[in-house]
């Protein structure tokens, strides 16, 4: 870690912290050089594994927009999409793989789509598996009514 100060390359670690919910570390440091104090914070990164072999950081504002696109025309606000993104990236991490599949990602925003506004599900899940008819419509939604059926059968 250089030093932000001189640009020295060695510092000591002074005392370190676990923080954001243990995703990552506060470290305290000393330059070795000019004796300044400074902070870092330490964060595994999350990466995904494209279809095509590219790897790139795991973005919330790109599953933001994609799942935007589902949502046009319905009753969904940025608050709920940006509460959707950050369920998506902590059930990832959750997962505990430093590299995630893409198609992975589709699957974690499946769940919390289906539960924010069934029609942006739907409207995803078409483009996501691929729907090629209106049988796959009519399963898909057979499902959700299944789902819902179960769900009010259980006291709240």
């Amino acid at each position: 870690m250089h030093c932000p100060y001189c640009r020295h390359s060695d510092s000591r670690v002074l005392d370190s912290r676990v923080v954001e919910d243990g995703t990552a570390i506060r470290r305290r440091r000393q330059c070795a050089a000019c004796e300044r104090r400074f902070t870092t914070i330490e964060q595994t990164q999350l990466v995904v594994v494209k279809r095509s072999g590219v790897v790139e950081p795991f973005n919330r504002a790109k599953v933001i927009t994609g799942v935007r696109k589902a949502c046009k025309g319905r009753p969904v606000n940025d608050d709920e999409l940006a509460r959707l993104a950050q369920q998506v990236e902590e059930s990832l991490r959750a997962a505990g793989q430093a590299e995630v599949p893409a198609d992975e990602v589709g699957v974690a925003i499946l769940g919390p789509l289906r539960d924010l506004d069934e029609v942006a599900y739907l409207r995803f899940a078409s483009v996501y598996r691929q729907f090629e008819s209106l049988d796959d419509f009519e399963s898909e939604i057979s499902q959700l009514r299944t789902r819902l059926a179960g769900a009010g059968d259980q006291p709240t």
